[in-house]
């Protein structure tokens, strides 16, 4: 399998995969800090490639503050575009195989049926513009790449949905949820061993993917099962888009088919609500 570095590992995904590569046993990965292994930096990139000479390198380095990326283009393109390039080059020049987490805001979100890898992309942020430009580039220089798509990341590590309800449902008798913006939820922790169990199948099967738990749900009906699990009560009333303006438009609907992914690697995904269900219990 050889060496594994992690880019970004100090965000919510980074957290996941080390939590469940120390339950796999993978013992040769590498979780770098930013100050070690920032994307942005082309030198710093070539010391960590020459220091560990991955067979891996896993991007979870990321700029996805979706709303505030509007305004900050710059630094949004530069993470999520050129700092996906610059790996892909460093992979190509080292021979190694980077395995790189996008999104489902890549779509246009207009479409009720399930997103396959090849349907028109058609980003309607400027955060999901930027990850489909990242994409594309490591397309165009790297034939030796992995890319999941997912989509509404949650862990017990970081800011996310989940937290961020189980707090606000403490402190407020009443919570307004938009209803009418329909996915699905993707456990961290499930993401990081899908990513980890296709390193270790040693399959060559490069190329784009779709991951998220199964199931179908709305912010609504998300927030209500945080809710029912966690017995918080709370009262939470469904509400429209319109009710609710953001600085960035969001898909309306943005469930991805996954399909590919688990008849190639012979992954298994669990229920969206199962395991909301053991985060819930872990976060106790």
């Amino acid at each position: 399998m050889g060496n594994i570095v992690v880019f970004g590992a100090s965000g919510q995904l980074g957290h996941c995969l080390k939590k469940v590569a120390e339950e796999k046993g993978v013992a040769d990965i590498h979780f770098l800090p930013e100050d070690e292994a920032n994307i942005l930096n082309v030198e710093a990139i070539k010391t960590v490639f020459e220091k560990h000479k991955p067979t891996y390198a896993i991007n979870c380095a990321a700029y996805t503050a979706v709303d505030k990326a509007e305004d900050d283009v710059d630094l949004a393109r530069s993470i999520n575009k050129t700092g996906a390039e610059n790996l892909a080059v460093a992979c190509k020049e080292a021979g190694s195989v980077l395995v790189h987490v996008s999104t489902d805001f890549v779509f246009k979100g207009d479409n009720p049926n399930p997103r396959v890898e090849d349907d028109i992309a058609e980003p309607i942020s400027i955060y999901g513009l930027t990850k489909l430009e990242g994409e594309q580039d490591i397309i165009r220089i790297l034939d030796e790449h992995f890319i999941l798509r997912t989509s509404w990341l949650y862990s017990e590590f970081g800011n996310n949905f989940v937290k961020t309800m189980l707090k606000l449902g403490a402190e407020r008798d009443l919570l307004k949820i938009i209803a009418d913006q329909v996915g699905t939820p993707t456990y961290g922790i499930d993401l990081a061993a899908c990513i980890l169990d296709i390193i270790t199948s040693g399959k060559t099967n490069y190329g784009l993917y779709h991951y998220s738990n199964e199931g179908v749900t709305s912010w609504y009906d998300f927030a209500k099962g945080i809710f029912d699990l966690s017995a918080t009560e709370v009262r939470v009333l469904p509400i429209r888009t319109s009710e609710y303006p953001t600085r960035a438009t969001r898909p309306t609907y943005s469930v991805m088919d996954k399909s590919k992914i688990k008849l190639t690697f012979d992954i298994e995904i669990p229920y969206w609500r199962d395991s909301l269900a053991i985060c819930i219990e872990r976060l106790k």
